[in-house]
């Protein structure tokens, strides 16, 4: 009885611990990824873009979100070379 109780308690650990390296994934190295991504590709439209991540409803260049939510937008600098205007990343 002491074994089982023993072995139920490290499979309890094991499931809290996978639980919180899965927390710390999402909450800081997935938006990482994420805007790395998109400013790959804000990147290829040339200089002076930049990813942003705005409201659905804040931004015309935004007009899908998969979330329903926000969305990533290539914002247009134009002190940085940029000439066009924003461009909806997602």
């Amino acid at each position: 009885m002491k074994e089982a109780t023993g072995e139920l308690n490290m499979t309890v650990i094991t499931v809290i611990a996978i639980a919180a390296v899965a927390a710390l994934f999402y909450a800081f190295v997935w938006p990482m990824i994420q805007r790395t991504i998109v400013q790959q590709t804000c990147n290829t439209y040339g200089p002076g873009y930049t990813a942003e991540k705005v409201d659905a409803g804040e931004s015309s260049a935004c007009t899908t979100a998969s979330d329903k939510t926000s969305c990533w937008v290539c914002k247009c600098d134009p002190a940085k070379g940029c000439t066009g205007g924003d461009i909806n990343a997602d």
